[in-house]
């Protein structure tokens, strides 16, 4: 049985008001409701209610709710008796560690069955294809980019010896758009690796790729990819810019969701904490229209546990040191396997960056280290997203600890990552 799905639209709602749980637990008891019934409401409730275990509260408090937000419970993200898409996420058969193994075979007896049937698109070969692409697209979290870079490669190579043989204008179109996605997948993998030249490339094309496919989710995700790369590289207005013209592209779709919260980002790294805010709750309403994924591990695939991730950042760029905490532990527990480890590493990383922000502007220099280095030791890391978070942390550090030998520790081993993302190197970070 998977986590409960959480409820995003009353957490959307509370941060925008710059209210923590205890805080809104206690405009809750103050509502006319809450008085007149003499309610309790408290962090833990709040809490229940954000993470999804309870989906309806009882009859006074959806009216205590009502008063204070000027809602009906269901716009909160409350999902009646018999109502909703279930409140479990829903585990595919094939876990993201056994993706890239189960991709090979998958690839291979479609290969066979093709050759058996001596066409180049012979019955199965597309829908076998898609089903090859997912896979890899949900080996991404955990799989070394490099191994994932030459996977992709060589199933580029196959679909456009495809795309060049006889095939009808709807398998064209359907070719189109799996080397589409393919090559989007490949353009994050160059850039998790430093190849910023080769990403870029990636990008244009899987955007000409959807364009000419007629596919606007394709060409929304090609545009998502222009505002992450502006944000690793300072150009915070051009992510605004790039993740709002993205966004009617891609339409009701992940690809919209991932816009909206990376326009959410940007905001933040222009200090707006209001137009932020309203990002992030735009996100979390359109997340709400969405069906579950039954594969939110999938790279193209928008999940509720990445919007409390995305936030986590947002608000430990503006300062917020309560709220990043909050959703950045979240998100470490959400992520973490009952054998400690992960199954989404550069999320992790991300969310202890967070953390040793936090702890660093707290006066904890002990704690903001260790978490500093928690995420530089895991294994799968996007370098160029690793060493501009990373760089968050060292300028904090350097300013409020200068002399200390810890905050010297983490400058240099930021110089060390620095260089291997540098040289292209990502084995000298060990």
């Amino acid at each position: 049985m998977g986590r409960p799905v959480p409820n995003l639209r009353l957490r959307a709602w509370r941060n925008t008001q710059h209210l923590t749980r205890e805080g809104f637990a206690n405009a809750i008891n103050r509502t006319p409701t809450g008085m007149a019934q003499k309610l309790e409401c408290d962090e833990e409730r709040v809490r229940r209610w954000e993470t999804g275990e309870v989906r309806w509260p009882r009859a006074h408090y959806r009216r205590a709710l009502a008063e204070l937000t000027g809602r009906p419970p269901e716009s909160l993200g409350f999902i009646p008796p018999g109502g909703g898409h279930g409140s479990a996420l829903i585990a595919g058969e094939v876990m993201p560690r056994d993706a890239l193994n189960a991709e090979a075979e998958l690839f291979d007896t479609m290969e066979l069955a093709q050759r058996l049937q001596a066409s180049d698109v012979g019955t199965g070969t597309l829908e076998a294809l898609q089903e090859a692409v997912d896979l890899l697209c949900r080996a991404y979290p955990v799989t070394p980019a490099p191994a994932l870079r030459a996977r992709a490669v060589r199933r580029l190579a196959y679909v456009d010896k495809l795309l060049s043989g006889r095939v009808t204008l709807a398998q064209h179109r359907e070719l189109l758009v799996i080397a589409g996605w393919l090559t989007a997948l490949l353009g994050c993998v160059h850039y998790d690796l430093g190849e910023r030249e080769e990403a870029e490339a990636s990008r244009r094309t899987a955007y000409n790729m959807g364009r000419e496919a007629g596919h606007g989710e394709l060409m929304g995700w090609a545009h998502e990819m222009a505002a992450w790369f502006a944000l690793t590289e300072g150009r915070y207005e051009d992510v605004v810019a790039q993740a709002r013209a993205g966004q009617d592209i891609a339409g009701p779709t992940s690809a919209q969701v991932q816009l909206t919260l990376q326009e959410a980002r940007g905001l933040a790294r222009l200090g707006d904490r209001g137009e932020a805010d309203r990002a992030l709750a735009r996100g979390a309403d359109v997340l709400a229209t969405l069906p579950l994924p039954s594969n939110p591990d999938h790279h193209f695939v928008f999940d509720h546990s990445k919007w409390i991730f995305y936030a986590a950042t947002c608000y430990a760029w503006l300062g917020d040191d309560d709220r990043a905490e909050e959703h950045a532990l979240e998100t470490i527990d959400q992520h973490t396997r009952p054998d400690g480890t992960s199954n989404a590493p550069m999320r992790m990383a991300d969310a202890h960056i967070d953390l040793g922000m936090v702890y660093a502007r707290r006066g904890e220099l002990e704690a903001a280290v260790d978490h500093g280095m928690t995420a530089l030791d895991f294994e799968r890391r996007s370098l160029v997203d690793l060493v501009n978070r990373a760089g968050d942390l060292d300028r904090i550090l350097r300013r409020r600890y200068r002399r200390e030998q810890l905050a010297q520790e983490f400058h240099d081993r930021c110089r060390q990552a620095r260089h291997a993302m540098n040289t292209r190197r990502p084995h000298l970070l060990g």
